[in-house]
């Protein structure tokens, strides 16, 4: 089964402007609307070989000379590990309902496989207690990213056993926790883990082929597939299980057959190859050479493995921050004298002849992401149309250079900027009939941030990285404001 409802070509109706926080009409949002902001383990965390913790794929890759700006390390990271009860306290100051966080599989299981490490679980458990003490609802992934590098030595995702491995590390966590925490997440982002682990080498474990790329991307949805199943016969009724899937919405540069066919394929590639599978049951049948991965003689699909992938699930956690328009390969000199700016890059089209393009004049974030609040309202229409579930926003955010003034403040403008226009663009998706329950920002504190190491800063808690002294920023006063009135209003920090 595929998508019928072809992208469409919209480069000169990209609102790419931001609506700023101080002019445009407050909204509210449904009554039981969940706020809560976001974290990973490995990003603040640190503490990585304290009480029993050994390797994960991101320890071993943050040491292989090149891979992280500056040779920056996940070591210490925010030092969440020994700080558990201040950042806490901090939570509640600042008005969260609730709080994403995830585990570390190297804490639970060092190895990967065997008993539960009691020392890493009782992290956890004090800090799911310590968010109900203080009336934050815990959201709890269990897979961001930090497999066992054990595990990794014995295929890591490119093996079959690692999905089995999973689905026994998701049955002792449930085991533990499984009585307070209510919402859950199998896995962050597979595609990211199998395309810029396994495809591209800019992520752990840094292996640069498309083959080990596919064939990870259906091992970590059967993982995901087999942890579902092992959390439905665990956890108490009431509990919301889904997954947080990383998608835009892509358009094409212009209405010429190739940049819609190439749009197509980068959607079907990047979005549809989750979305599909794990809703629908099918992989895609429409996105060239890794459709016949999937779906061909050679593939690592075998019999049941769709209908396990595609158990229900009770929400979509959607991962989005911006949104891709797309030229074909041929296309791109049409594209520049259209004033789109970008170029073919062979490593990261994963060998698709696509190249992102970008309007000039678009503002992008410190990540060079360009700002396309009305993407986000798109995605959720669109999903609600072809995919009909429930939806939590579980990380939406943007990465600014900033500083701390001489007076020991922090003042982001262009970060509430942002997130004033996407929540307003949420807003919107819900008026339009999408079904958005919660959102979650990225990220409550600055972090590790993968490959850019601590060059990024993406949260709204400044983090001094020499001292771990947190200063809350502008962005979360005016957050805390949002929690507080339920609406995005006029007023900004």
């Amino acid at each position: 089964m595929t998508d019928t409802h072809a992208p469409k070509a919209s480069p000169a109706g990209i609102d790419a402007r931001p609506a700023t926080a101080t002019t445009a009409e407050p909204v509210r949002f449904p009554d039981d609307f969940l706020w809560g902001a976001a974290t990973s383990s490995y990003q603040i965390e640190g503490a990585v070989d304290q009480d029993g913790r050994k390797s994960s794929i991101w320890d071993a890759f943050c040491r292989v000379p090149g891979k992280v700006l500056h040779g920056d390390t996940g070591d210490i990271a925010c030092d969440h590990y020994n700080r558990l009860e201040a950042d806490l306290d901090l939570m509640k100051e600042l008005g969260l309902r609730a709080y994403r966080f995830s585990v570390a599989w190297p804490r639970i299981q060092p190895d990967g496989t065997g008993p539960v490490n009691r020392l890493g679980m009782d992290f956890y458990e004090r800090l799911v207690d310590g968010l109900l003490a203080r009336d934050i609802a815990p959201a709890l992934t269990l897979y961001h990213w930090d497999l066992p590098q054990t595990l990794e030595d014995l295929g890591g995702w490119t093996s079959r056993d690692t999905a089995a491995r999973f689905a026994d590390y998701a049955d002792l966590v449930a085991a533990s926790l499984g009585d307070r925490v209510k919402i859950w997440m199998t896995l962050n982002e597979p595609w990211v883990s199998a395309w810029m682990g396994y495809g591209s080498g800019r992520h752990a474990p840094g292996v640069a082929d498309l083959r080990s790329a596919a064939v990870a991307h259906h091992h970590l949805l059967l993982g995901h597939g087999e942890g579902l199943a092992r959390l439905r016969s665990r956890l108490p009724k009431g509990a919301q299980v889904g997954i947080a899937l990383s998608l835009m919405s892509t358009y094409p540069a212009s209405e010429h057959p190739d940049d819609v066919a190439a749009a197509r394929i980068v959607d079907g590639q990047f979005n549809r190859s989750c979305l599909d599978p794990i809703v629908r049951g099918t992989y895609p049948d429409d996105i060239g050479p890794f459709s016949s991965t999937w779906l061909g003689t050679d593939s690592p699909v075998r019999a049941g493995d769709l209908e396990l992938i595609s158990a229900p699930i009770d929400f979509l956690g959607i991962n989005s921050y911006s949104a891709r328009t797309v030229a074909a390969r041929g296309q791109l000199e049409q594209a520049r004298a259209a004033g789109l700016v970008g170029q073919f890059d062979p490593v990261g089209s994963f060998g698709m002849d696509v190249a992102d393009v970008v309007p000039i004049g678009t503002p992008v974030t410190d990540m060079g992401w360009p700002i396309v609040p009305t993407g986000m309202r798109d995605l959720l229409v669109r999903l609600e149309r072809d995919y009909r579930l429930p939806i939590y926003i579980t990380e939406n955010g943007a990465a600014y250079p900033d500083y701390m003034t001489p007076e020991g403040s922090v003042n982001d403008p262009e970060r509430i900027e942002y997130l004033d226009a996407h929540l307003r663009a949420v807003a919107e998706a819900i008026r339009l009939g999408a079904a958005v329950r919660g959102y979650f920002l990225w990220s409550l504190f600055d972090n590790f941030e993968w490959g850019s190491g601590y060059a990024k800063r993406f949260g709204i808690v400044y983090v001094d990285y020499p001292t771990s002294r947190r200063i809350p920023k502008s962005s979360a006063r005016w957050y805390g404001q949002v929690i507080r009135t339920n609406s995005v209003g006029r007023t900004a920090f």
